[in-house]
């Protein structure tokens, strides 16, 4: 079992800084995956950006490339988003999620994670 907690989102204007955080506890495989998701009311769990918890490529959504960065700190098993110059289409709520890659599934997919957090919401005004 793993846990996520989600914390770091609140209230901000267009253009300001958010860095969001997930920590996790329980059974962590450094070949896991992690993931940040978002999801709007109504709409689906849309991929943001995601690693694995040993390095290596991290992977983002096209449209947010440049402006959102995924980092870690191992020590703590806490993974960072950082979004910078954020949008009022940045509202949402974001998700960690956390799962072991058995190959089934692209990195995108919700279906590749098991393990989520509660999310934490983010919203822009303009």
């Amino acid at each position: 079992q793993v846990q996520l907690v989600e914390s770091g989102g609140g209230f901000v204007q267009a253009g300001d800084s958010l860095r969001l955080s997930c920590a996790a506890s329980g059974r962590i495989f450094s070949n896991d995956r992690v993931a940040w998701f978002r999801q709007v009311p109504g709409g689906e769990r849309e991929f943001v950006g995601g690693t694995r918890w040993s390095g290596g490529n991290t992977n983002y959504a096209d449209s947010l490339k440049g402006r959102f960065t995924i980092s870690r700190d191992n020590a703590k098993n806490t993974v960072f988003l950082q979004m910078n110059n954020v949008k009022p289409e940045d509202t949402a709520v974001y998700y960690c999620a956390a799962g072991f890659d058995n190959g089934v599934y692209s990195y995108k997919s919700t279906n590749m994670y098991t393990y989520w957090g509660q999310g934490t919401q983010v919203t822009v005004s303009s």
